[in-house]
């Protein structure tokens, strides 16, 4: 290393890995740190949140999902974001990565003082017959949305089978039947979006169906069936029957990429990410990990797990970046705040279901609370449900749901403050929220269902 410059690379060019290199590099400049990323991928700083906007084409433009180019980032921050460079190996001992320029095919050893695996998550793919057959698509990366739209717009699919009804999957439902594919939905549960309890849940079933959606609940899928010559996806294949497909997208879920830092000697949590502590340090001096691939803790459960969603990437990147930048910084956990649209329902929830509260040993109690958007009289006021879960005996409120048309989802977020704020629901609802009856009724829908909630 030429220099006194130190060298921190980077595996991993989204969100929690470039965020990262960029709060180093605000607290260090190039002559003290040299700061190199890659990634495997055609792209880098990228919204993959986006993706499903996309392909269905509401987001028409690629470049409108990136944030920022490799070369602004070499020209404007003196870091090298290289893409289609895969790291295949850490060896800790050595204090380098080795990684495949795949272009060229060349493998060359990368040295480092400092390292950050951001290596993010991998959709879930079943182990069954056809699973890898031409036509069925993961998404989870940009890579991976920029391959489902060129295959339908070359393709033309008029069948589309969506397995998996979380999150990815009901956007991919909305998308297809966006673009005027029959688009069918397949979830071994009993109502989609698992996140849910499953009274909401039905709601969700109901926007889907009226979106278009033909629905497949309670039914597993055993394989999938491909055409005449091991071609590419033709059905698949339940215990209900076999549903014909001309592609299928792959909804089940993620799981934190961990493998290349396990392999390594990493130390991997329970929940499968791996673990690093408050200031996203791993088992090992020097090396850091964050966003996807990292294990978090749930403040509300108590409960290391893995949740995959950008907003946390982000910010645990700032805080290993400004560790690594000599700052100190640490990132004190996760609710799970997360919201989606199906159609013009919009959907969003915090902290634990009722499930998840029992299952990290609270005694819960659930309400419902039927309300609307806006003061009934005034034009647009659409119905909205909110739910609370809240502990029995203290009032603490351990979560929430909300389905509802315009101006639903966002409410979420006064939930998710009391809810990060242990606060009960008494104090919930005498917080002083705003009102006009354009945006709410007088008792917004979040102060009615906390007041129902002390009165039951």
């Amino acid at each position: 290393m030429a220099g006194l410059a130190q060298r921190l690379v980077v595996i991993g060019g989204d969100a929690a890995g470039m965020s990262a290199a960029s709060q180093a590099r605000r607290r260090r400049g190039p002559d003290e740190l040299e700061i190199v990323a890659f990634d495997k991928g055609n792209f880098v700083s990228y919204s993959a949140c986006g993706i499903p906007y996309y392909v269905s084409g509401v987001v028409d433009e690629l470049d409108r999902l990136l944030v920022r180019q490799p070369e602004v980032f070499r020209d404007n921050y003196a870091i090298e974001a290289k893409v289609r460079h895969q790291a295949t190996e850490i060896d800790l001992d050595r204090g380098a990565v080795l990684v495949r320029d795949l272009d060229a095919g060349l493998d060359r050893w990368e040295p480092f003082d400092d390292l950050v695996v951001a290596t993010g998550a991998i959709p879930r793919r079943p182990s069954l017959p056809g699973a890898h057959a031409p036509g069925i698509f993961g998404v989870q990366t940009l890579d991976d949305g920029v391959a489902l739209r060129r295959y339908v717009a070359e393709n033309h699919p008029a069948r589309a089978v969506i397995v998996g009804g979380g999150y990815v999957g009901l956007e991919m439902a909305e998308a297809c039947c966006a673009l005027g594919i029959e688009t069918h939905l397949v979830d071994g549960g009993p109502q989609p979006m698992p996140t849910l309890d499953p009274d909401m849940g039905a709601l969700v079933a109901r926007a889907l169906v009226e979106f278009g959606t033909i629905l497949h609940m309670g039914e597993e899928v055993t394989a999938f069936e491909t055409s005449v010559g091991g071609g590419g996806v033709a059905g698949v294949a339940t215990a209900g029957g076999t549903i014909p497909a001309d592609l299928v997208v792959l909804g089940l879920g993620v799981r934190p990429n961990a493998d290349l830092a396990g392999a390594a000697g990493l130390a991997v949590g329970p929940s499968g990410g791996i673990a690093v502590d408050r200031r996203m340090r791993t088992s090992h001096a020097g090396v850091w990990s964050a966003g996807d691939c990292a294990e978090k803790f749930h403040r509300v459960s108590g409960q290391r797990v893995a949740v995959a969603l950008g907003t946390h990437a982000n910010k645990e990147g700032r805080v290993a970046g400004i560790n690594l930048g000599g700052g100190y910084a640490t990132f004190p956990g996760v609710i799970g705040t997360a919201a989606t649209k199906v159609g013009s329902l919009e959907v969003a929830r915090t902290g634990l279901n009722e499930a998840q509260a029992a299952s990290a040993g609270f005694v819960a109690r659930a309400v419902v609370s039927e309300s609307t958007t806006r003061a009934g009289y005034y034009p647009g006021a659409a119905p909205i449900t909110t739910k609370l879960v809240v502990e029995q005996g203290t009032g603490r409120l351990l979560g929430a749901q909300i389905v509802g048309r315009q101006g639903a989802a966002k409410r979420i977020d006064a939930l998710a403050l009391a809810v990060w704020h242990a606060m009960d629901v008494e104090d919930l609802l005498s917080v002083d929220l705003s009102y006009a009856p354009p945006y709410s009724p007088v008792w917004d829908p979040v102060l009615a269902a906390a007041r129902r909630a002390y009165e039951h």
